[in-house]
């Protein structure tokens, strides 16, 4: 009789690790696929911007300074892939200079009448959007794994089975600044 108890506690407790590191493995493979996700929305981003500049230059040979920054964050945004503590602060600074491309764009009137330049922004635009809610589905996987590592009973065990937290995916406080907008 004691045997069968002791092997069912032990069947117990495998039983538990399977499904500690079973549900450890779906959260983080979740939050994997989510970076994925945003990864390919910064790819399109990134592949977007020098079209854009190409049109905005091609349209004028001035404002160089400009389009010189948005290449520049550029290529660091697309050096800086890989990882949301990477990526973070270069996406951050390639949205700055977009912006200010943006705010070139809206201060010359031949600029702002091209349909491909219209195009391309409204383009960019709709992958801002995509990035936005990309970068919500990662960090809410993220948190979600994060808690089931950190709670009972999986904390018992993660750790030692290898499962390491996963960092959010977080805007640079320049980020969260209320665009200023200038009336006339």
């Amino acid at each position: 009789m004691g045997f069968w108890i002791f092997l069912a506690i032990l069947v117990g407790i495998a039983l538990w690790a399977v499904a500690v590191y079973n549900g450890l493995v779906a959260g983080r493979n979740q939050a994997q696929t989510a970076w994925s996700q945003i990864d390919v929305q910064l790819k399109r981003r990134h592949d977007l911007i020098p079209n854009l500049v190409q049109v905005v230059k091609d349209a004028m040979g001035y404002e160089q300074e400009t389009l010189t920054r948005v290449v520049q964050a550029r290529n660091a945004a697309v050096a800086a892939s890989g990882s949301p503590a990477q990526a973070g602060p270069a996406e951050a600074a390639l949205t700055q200079a977009t912006r200010g491309l943006f705010g070139l764009v809206e201060s010359y009137p031949q600029l702002k009448a091209n349909d491909n330049i219209k195009q391309l922004q409204e383009e960019l635009t709709t992958t801002e959007n995509k990035i936005a809610f990309a970068r919500q589905f990662y960090n809410d996987s993220v948190n979600a794994y994060n808690n089931r590592r950190q709670s009972f009973p999986a904390v018992l065990a993660a750790a030692s089975l290898g499962f390491g937290p996963i960092e959010l995916f977080t805007m640079p406080e320049t980020e969260r600044e209320v665009p200023r907008v200038a009336l006339r």
